[in-house]
């Protein structure tokens, strides 16, 4: 009897140890918009990173307030070491600054603050998809986004550009949200570029997947750059690594020991991804992925089994 007590009980402590060890683990999720932006912010979960499910029946986290359109396109979300989740997004088709805003939560938002990243040129057309990295050696984060300013760059359209607009990518640094390191060209692959995305490959590796914008020959691919650190030095953009075109909005996950890139095809109107083990061979797995129907560009990021308990109660 003794024996057969001391086996049940070492089996429920190892059937504890699995339980905790489920209950902390990680999940996979997912910020979105819809339609133009005007709602706001949408969410969705996935265990698996390749099966998702909107939250909150698909209805809005947070609509937007600032600028004159209160738009919230492209929305990026990181968790900072601080413990919150910080965002920005683009606001408007053609203002001259992002959105930004934080919770501990994902429910509870602090006031949206307009930044003016791009107040300093006025003839600045946009500021679009901006993005947010933590630099752990500055203990810094870095937003960069994508700017058209007219007949500062030659196209390589042989003309201005797709229509008027003929992107650079810009960044600025900031340690607590209020104070902003002066705007600075961040990225200048040749060619008109949006929507970058960078990750940490290894202690001393970061990638870049960028959008080639170039409209004629028509490129709108996607393309990666690589460098020794997060703030500068990215190399010349790769070949495509897609042979998809007409697709934007890359966002970058790990998957047991596959690199994940999930894209929007937005003249197909539904979501698509790639992966790879090298970030050198590609391959396209969109038919794999499932996303709530309308889900448009946004990030991809890690949050605890806890935090989606709660989201799920909204």
């Amino acid at each position: 009897m003794k024996i057969r007590f001391f086996l049940g009980l070492l089996v429920g402590m190892l059937l504890g140890l699995g339980t905790t060890s489920m209950a902390q683990k990680d999940v996979y999720l997912f910020s979105s918009f819809r339609d133009n932006g005007q709602d706001g912010l949408h969410l969705a979960y996935s265990y698996d990173g390749y099966n998702w499910t909107a939250l909150k029946k698909d209805s809005s986290f947070l609509r937007p307030t600032v600028s004159k359109d209160k738009l919230m396109r492209d929305p990026c979300i990181l968790k900072g070491p601080d413990g919150y989740f910080h965002m920005v997004w683009t606001v408007s088709w053609n203002d001259l600054g992002i959105g930004y805003a934080r919770s501990k939560d994902l429910v509870h938002w602090s006031e949206q603050q307009f930044i003016p990243v791009m107040a300093h040129e006025p003839t600045a057309l946009n500021c679009w998809a901006p993005e947010i990295n933590y630099d752990a050696k500055t203990k810094e984060y870095l937003i960069y986004w994508a700017t058209t300013i007219p007949d500062r760059f030659v196209s390589t359209e042989g003309g201005k550009g797709d229509g008027k607009y003929n992107h650079r990518m810009y960044a600025t640094t900031t340690k607590d949200f209020k104070t902003f390191t002066p705007t600075r060209l961040f990225y200048d692959p040749g060619f008109n570029v949006i929507d970058v995305s960078i990750f940490q490959v290894s202690k001393k590796k970061y990638a870049m997947i960028m959008k080639d914008e170039t409209k004629n020959p028509v490129k709108k691919n996607l393309k990666l750059a690589l460098s020794k650190q997060l703030n500068s030095g990215f190399s010349p953009a790769s070949e495509p690594i897609s042979k998809l075109d007409w697709i934007e909005g890359p966002t970058v996950t790990k998957i047991g020991e596959d690199w994940v890139v999930y894209f929007d095809q937005y003249t197909r109107h539904k979501m698509g991804a790639l992966k790879s083990k090298d970030l050198k061979n590609w391959i396209d797995i969109s038919e794999e992925v499932h996303f709530p129907k309308g889900t448009r560009h946004g990030t991809v990021f890690k949050a605890s089994k806890a935090e989606l308990e709660f989201l799920l109660k909204q």
